[in-house]
């Protein structure tokens, strides 16, 4: 689902917050997520699962096209835990 979806859903379930009001609350929350996950915070939306920080320590790498090697930057990444609602939900039709 894309932003522009997610946008066009919440207008069909909620019509009383019109265009303007479903784009400002589509953009305000996936706003403040991306801040604090910037902020290094950890955001937790029970039932549905948990987006963190994860660090990557620098290190070498080999180039696939010409086999140099190269040092690769400490990075961040965006690691995120299925909560147990979620999980079960997904694995209700295994059950069947």
């Amino acid at each position: 689902m894309t932003r522009s979806e997610l946008i066009t859903f919440m207008l069909k379930r909620y019509p009383h917050l019109g265009q303007k009001g479903a784009d400002l609350l589509v953009n305000r929350i996936l706003g403040e997520i991306s801040q604090n996950l910037s902020l290094g915070n950890r955001i937790e939306l029970r039932g549905f699962g948990a987006f963190s920080i994860r660090s990557r320590d620098p290190r070498t790498a080999r180039n696939p096209k010409n086999g140099t090697t190269v040092q690769v930057d400490k990075r961040h990444s965006i690691y995120f835990r299925a909560g147990k609602e979620l999980r079960e939900r997904m694995n209700l039709d295994d059950k069947a």
